[in-house]
């Protein structure tokens, strides 16, 4: 069953049109890889997803729900967690005090984030401002899981890292998809990685569809062309 529509979607940064007709599905479990080079379009899309930009046009269905006339928070308790490029977890709270600050009812509560990410159970006193990089990635999407969603959107969730770090994350994501059936809407750089947990990808390239299939089918040719890797 699709549970993220989005078809037609033109989106507007101030009087520039960022977004040209875009289309996207993810269905209910599916793992969906939206990638493009730097500029291309897919912070805008995510954007547009969680209502954070207030002029686009088209048509963006949520389980049936139509998002673009709510607000961000609205659209949002229908069940969107986002992990937002940078991280941004609030610096002066403690890892508990974040984790709890939109906590919603569900599986998800401390005990099983702790479970996905011990470190955040050993520094849950700590305020965010004096974690590592890596621990504010996990914090940031132990506080989206904690929303307790049905998809899941990363944005960027391992640039910048360590490589053991990202090895670390990358590990959780797979195991959020193998574990609790959770859609998942990923942006990253990192193919190897999205070639092995990632159903579908699809790739925008000024702001327009350019390509989408299977992960598999993720050729040399096609990225050479259109991601330049």
């Amino acid at each position: 069953m699709t549970l993220l529509s989005i078809s037609s979607l033109n989106a507007y940064h101030g009087p520039a049109q960022a977004l040209f007709g875009v289309d996207l599905t993810v269905a209910e479990g599916e793992v969906v890889a939206l990638l493009g080079r730097n500029g291309m379009g897919k912070t805008t899309t995510i954007s547009a997803i969680c209502r954070m930009l207030p002029r686009a046009t088209g048509q963006i269905l949520f389980d049936g729900t139509d998002l673009l006339p709510l607000p961000s928070h609205r659209a949002t308790r229908l069940g969107i967690g986002l992990v937002p490029e940078g991280r941004r977890c609030f610096a002066a709270l403690t890892v508990e005090e974040n984790l709890i600050a939109a906590a919603r009812p569900g599986p998800w509560d401390r005990d099983a984030v702790a479970v996905l990410f011990p470190r955040l159970a050993e520094r849950r006193r700590q305020r965010a401002a004096s974690l590592s990089g890596g621990e504010q990635q996990m914090l940031a999407i132990g506080r989206a899981l904690m929303t307790n969603p049905r998809l899941l959107i990363l944005d960027e969730a391992t640039e910048g890292l360590a490589p053991l770090v990202r090895a670390e994350i990358w590990a959780a994501i797979d195991r959020l998809r193998r574990e609790t059936g959770l859609a998942i809407l990923v942006v990253d750089k990192s193919l190897p990685e999205l070639r092995r947990i990632a159903d579908r990808a699809v790739i925008l390239e000024r702001g327009r569809n350019v390509w989408q299939g299977s992960a598999e089918a993720l050729t040399e040719e096609i990225t050479g062309r259109h991601l330049g890797i």
